[in-house]
């Protein structure tokens, strides 16, 4: 299985738009300013493959179209110049801005298979906009699973598929529905759990660490692991207001029920956080809180990070910015 991680950061990328904390602005004038180094990261997306030309996204990043671009394997490659997209399907772990909008950049009438738990579906096609991906008959075949259900991710030349665990993580519906969840087990936030010869555990939102999620991680060779705040409260001390990480469906990578003490024992799996939002202090490599993760055995996704399971060996293939990808 070949994964690829297009984008790293959480919802408005870094450095965002409206935002000149000190992350934003080391990001935006040089990777090398004095006392702060952070390289600028994309939204998060992650693509998986098991034979390197047919692709299946992991959630649909609003920066998807400049991941394409900047990715040589997702360009179009039909010989007489008809459309045509390495890209066939779409996991959707929630219904959040920063994992549907980018459905939106496949909207030209592509065959496009999506996976999602009902909830998420409902969620989507109740938003008219969404609609272009239903332009035509067999455009967007939906295909429906359970929160802790299993499925599978059919590869479009009929060569195989691709079993999938679906992994209850906790969190709320977005903000813009207007509604809580019910319950941890409605759908509304999963993870995922990829399995062939060896798993690989996506979960970019987590609300809470049961003991249940741990045993099933440590059977996992890769985890790609929710990293968005540092601390609790990183938000409110920032910006003066606003939300709490667990108010936003996030654990916090720090402090005594964070998840760097909850995964503590964690041993199997190459362990690596990404969904970082631009104000996490651990994106400063010469900083003490990237430091505490590096020393604990994490690393911190990058854009352009590459990784290939096999029976005997979990292989990083680079891990590069995509300003770098482009010099």
């Amino acid at each position: 299985m070949k994964i690829k991680v297009l984008g790293s950061a959480a919802g408005g990328g870094l450095p965002q738009w409206n935002c000149s904390c000190a992350n934003c602005v080391a990001a935006r004038s040089s990777p090398n300013g004095r006392g702060v180094r952070v390289r600028p990261r994309t939204q998060t997306q992650v693509a998986v493959s098991v034979d390197g030309r047919t692709w299946t996204l992991l959630n649909c990043s609003p920066d998807l179209r400049a991941q394409i671009e900047a990715t040589p394997e997702f360009h179009s490659q039909s010989p007489n110049g008809a459309r045509h997209s390495p890209i066939t399907g779409a996991v959707l772990t929630g219904a959040d801005i920063d994992c549907v909008l980018g459905l939106l950049h496949l909207r030209e009438q592509q065959p496009l298979d999506i996976y999602s738990t009902s909830t998420v579906r409902e969620i989507i096609r109740d938003n008219s906009i969404f609609r272009m991906l239903e332009q035509k008959p067999e455009q967007s075949k939906w295909n429906l699973f359970e929160a802790n259900g299993r499925f599978e991710i059919a590869l479009s030349d009929g060569s195989g598929r691709i079993a999938c665990r679906a992994l209850a993580t906790g969190g709320d519906l977005p903000y813009y529905v207007g509604r809580k969840s019910t319950s941890s087990n409605d759908g509304a936030v999963v993870g995922l759990m990829l399995e062939g010869s060896e798993r690989f555990a996506f979960l970019p939102g987590v609300w809470e660490i049961s003991d249940e999620l741990l045993s099933e991680l440590e059977s996992c060779d890769l985890l790609l692991m929710d990293g968005t705040f540092w601390s609790d409260d990183e938000l409110i001390r920032i910006q003066g207001g606003g939300r709490t990480a667990r108010e936003m469906g996030h654990i916090p990578v720090s402090g005594s029920e964070g998840s760097l003490e909850r995964m503590r024992g964690l041993k199997r799996p190459r362990k690596v956080f990404i969904h970082m939002n631009n104000t996490n202090p651990m994106l400063n490599e010469v900083g003490p809180e990237y430091r505490q993760v590096r020393e604990t055995g994490w690393e911190i996704a990058v854009d352009g990070m590459e990784f290939v399971l096999s029976q005997k060996e979990l292989e990083p293939q680079r891990a590069q910015s995509h300003a770098e990808l482009k010099r």
